[in-house]
């Protein structure tokens, strides 16, 4: 029996019934020790949803130019059919370790995004799951080419999981034989939803109560408050930001726990990263910009969220929300 019990006739119903509908999900890997700590989390959200996996590796002309050392175009294209061949072997071996999963496996060659956009198209792909080495370096945040162009492109949701992943949220690692070195079941049970109030953010809610009722976690609400100079004025700007977070979750909603709401104050990625390490928190949910510099909550911020999180980060892009 399902925690989320909502009137069928509700369009709030439909929308977090349809917000948390996980059939494919997409485990893009470069077959490094980052994208194997992602690997537990795509199988574990298979078990849970009854979901395809989608097993992929893109073979990009870059990793193979350096391969080659400036070897001819006959010694390339020997190289590229024994890449691609060693390539599938290894997705392959992915995929044999989780029986009980319908698994497809996909090997292509070229540009990493756009043929990782092309298997989210031809599969309908809900969700992808992607490892990120969270690096910073001369001022830049650095997540990875692969994980940035999916997080600046992807039309459905991202699951990142960063090297800052610990506690309870870190699920155990596969060994080199497929087997689990501790039983791999995935537990939401404390998930922090992080809003602007911004319209894409906002569309993002329906996302966080549909997760915290499959999980049976307790949900909890977070704003932060940047510009907090005017903390006097009336009405103010907590109450109202509280008001705005409780009207979030429906009212036909019966979750688990009684949802709570959080008002805080600073930049917003270090408290929003700070409370998620404070309340023990398995999953960040948070909607996010690419260009618009106006929102509270810009692409930068949920960059430096998703480099430093303590926990998985599930981020959906404006133009999926």
């Amino acid at each position: 029996m399902t925690v989320l019990e909502i009137k069928q006739d509700t369009a709030e119903t439909k929308k977090i019934a349809a917000a948390i509908s996980v059939k494919n999900i997409l485990y893009a890997t470069d077959f490094s020790a980052t994208s194997e700590a992602a690997l537990p989390y795509a199988t574990g959200l298979c078990r849970k949803f009854g979901s395809t996996l989608h097993v992929a590796h893109i073979l990009s002309d870059t990793n193979l130019l350096l391969m080659t050392g400036g070897v001819d175009y006959v010694s390339f294209g020997t190289l590229y059919e024994d890449a691609h061949s060693e390539a599938r072997e290894k997705v392959e071996r992915i995929a044999a370790r989780f029986r009980g999963i319908p698994c497809r496996c996909h090997v292509r060659h070229g540009q990493v995004w756009k043929n990782l956009s092309g298997i989210v198209a031809e599969n309908e792909i809900d969700l992808i799951v992607v490892g990120t080495h969270g690096r910073t370096g001369l001022g830049k945040l650095l997540l990875g080419s692969v994980a940035e162009d999916i997080l600046r492109h992807a039309a459905c949701p991202v699951l990142t999981v960063g090297p800052q992943v610990r506690g309870r949220a870190r699920l155990p690692e596969f060994d080199r034989h497929g087997r689990a070195l501790a039983p791999v079941e995935l537990e939401l049970q404390k998930i922090l939803y992080a809003t602007d109030f911004s319209p894409a953010s906002l569309a993002v809610a329906p996302i966080a109560i549909g997760l915290a009722g499959k999980f049976e976690a307790q949900l909890t609400l977070i704003h932060v408050l940047e510009n907090y100079s005017n903390l006097d004025s009336r009405p103010g700007p907590i109450e109202d930001g509280i008001r705005k977070l409780q009207a979030l979750v429906p009212r036909e909603a019966r979750l688990a726990y009684e949802p709570e709401t959080l008002m805080d104050f600073g930049s917003p990625w270090n408290c929003i990263v700070s409370k998620a390490a404070e309340f023990e928190s398995d999953l960040i949910v948070l909607g996010a910009h690419s260009t618009d510099s106006s929102t509270r909550l810009p692409w930068s911020t949920a960059h430096q969220i998703v480099a430093h999180a303590p926990c998985p980060v599930l981020t959906v892009r404006a133009a999926a929300a």
